[in-house]
């Protein structure tokens, strides 16, 4: 049943106002004609023409009540209690009168309602001192009750409709502070992988300035060293200037994005302001053990897996790979109450692919995730750190996500069957020149406390 009524209501809904009140308007019309041309109690007089006029003219009016709800109302009485004066029988036009009243309850001040309703109390004991088929009590009762109704129901109207315009304007300024904090998160995130990159670049170019200067003095004497200086400038100098577009990309962004400023969440200050770590090297994928060993003492069991054959990649792949991983990690111990992390670094032959996937929340007994609880020994960690230590931005998927796309690559977040959370990263790379480095197989970190 409610389903039907709500179903009812949505399709009035759609229908415009005018076409309501114009059918309204007919149907009044056409029950008071028929009322006026039945049954009239003794003492009033059937309609004829002039009345049947004036009735239509009463009732038609309800077609302009929402444009003019005050002069509809004044219309409708003034005509009314001409038509009662003629001795027509005051109920075949009560219903214009009374969706008049209550109009201008719903759409005016409760002030010019309450004066409408003064002038319907007074044109309906003049109605009922004109007939005789209703005692003076039963009129006076009705004139009070009646206006009272329909100005408190008016009233009602109004203050929804009124709440509902506040609830939309509040709901149209959240979702524009929403599309321009999601704007500003973006340029700030920009700006921080632009400065990142801006490090990756800085080191070729003093790799190639390095290399060119011992080409240049061994070139005579050591015409082998030589070419190994040149070819390293040669592979140098192109990672520099595909990290260099890469940087160029990032920076390439709509003005107002730039409002909020660079971020600074990710960055530890000092006393006087410089950052702290603005002269350590970019993190890589060497770095991951060390994230997944912060969190594991934070109270989080974390596995990581590495799998395939680990070769060189350019430092900006490697730091996205290991961005992502760090956020991923402080979203699961901040929000997950997971309790398992597993972290997956596959070396493939032409991607490079990270997961990280947890187990899903463990309820306690009021329904919300149980917190980690560090493990014996350990101090609590501070309230949401991330797993590099500091602060979250509250922004980690766009991030994640920018960083995806500007090195070719993909990202898919998102909730996985049975339970738990799934972010995967799946970055491209060009086969190496050269040989790896080094690690094969399978590497796996068991857990920090209680591993298997």
């Amino acid at each position: 049943m409610r389903g039907v009524a709500g179903e009812v209501r949505r399709r009035v809904r759609r229908v415009p106002p005018l076409t309501l009140d114009a059918g309204i308007a007919a149907g009044f019309a056409t029950v008071s004609l028929l009322l006026g041309h039945d049954n009239v109690p003794a003492g009033w007089e059937r309609l004829d023409g002039l009345g049947s006029a004036l009735t239509c003219l009463i009732n038609l009016l309800v077609v302009a009540r929402r444009q003019a709800p005050a002069t509809v109302c004044l219309t409708v009485f003034l005509l009314w209690a001409g038509y009662i004066a003629l001795d027509y029988w005051p109920v075949v036009n009560s219903l214009a009168g009374l969706m008049s009243l209550y109009t201008v309850a719903a759409h005016r001040p409760p002030r010019v309602a309450a004066g409408c309703s003064v002038l319907l109390a007074v044109l309906w004991n003049f109605a009922g001192l004109t007939g005789e088929e209703s005692s003076w009590a039963t009129t006076l009762g009705q004139s009070v009750l009646y206006p009272v109704i329909l100005c408190w129901f008016g009233n009602v109207a109004r203050t929804s409709a009124e709440r509902n315009v506040r609830l939309a304007e509040m709901a149209g300024q959240l979702r524009r502070e929403q599309e321009e904090n999601a704007r500003r998160a973006v340029a700030e995130e920009r700006v921080r992988i632009a400065r990142e990159l801006h490090d990756v670049v800085a080191h070729h170019m003093s790799v190639i300035s390095v290399q060119a200067g011992l080409a240049g003095y061994v070139f005579t004497s050591d015409p082998d060293t030589a070419r190994r200086a040149l070819g390293t400038i040669a592979g140098t100098s192109g990672e520099a200037l595909e990290e260099m577009r890469r940087l160029l990309a990032v920076l390439r962004v709509d003005p107002r994005e730039m409002a909020g400023g660079p971020a600074a969440a990710d960055r530890r200050e000092t006393g006087g302001g410089e950052p702290a770590d603005a002269y350590e090297p970019a993190p890589g994928l060497d770095r991951i053990g060390a994230v997944v060993a912060r969190v594991r003492a934070a109270g989080l069991p974390v596995a990581l897996r590495t799998t395939g054959e680990r070769r060189p990649y350019p430092p900006g792949l490697e730091q996205c790979a290991y961005r992502v991983v760090q956020e991923a990690l402080t979203n699961a111990l901040k929000h997950a109450g997971a309790a398992r992390v597993d972290v997956r670094i596959d070396h493939g032959a032409d991607r490079l692919t990270v997961e990280v996937r947890d187990d899903g929340s463990t309820p306690g007994a009021s329904g919300s995730p149980v917190p980690h609880v560090p493990p014996s020994g350990a101090a609590a960690p501070p309230p949401a750190p991330s797993a590099s230590g500091h602060l979250s931005t509250g922004h980690g998927l766009i991030g994640m996500r920018e960083r995806a796309r500007i090195y070719g690559g993909s990202l898919r977040a998102g909730p996985v069957p049975g339970g738990g959370f799934q972010v995967l990263l799946t970055l491209p790379v060009h086969p190496a020149a050269g040989p790896a480095p080094p690690r094969k197989g399978t590497t796996e970190h068991d857990q920090g406390a209680g591993g298997r």
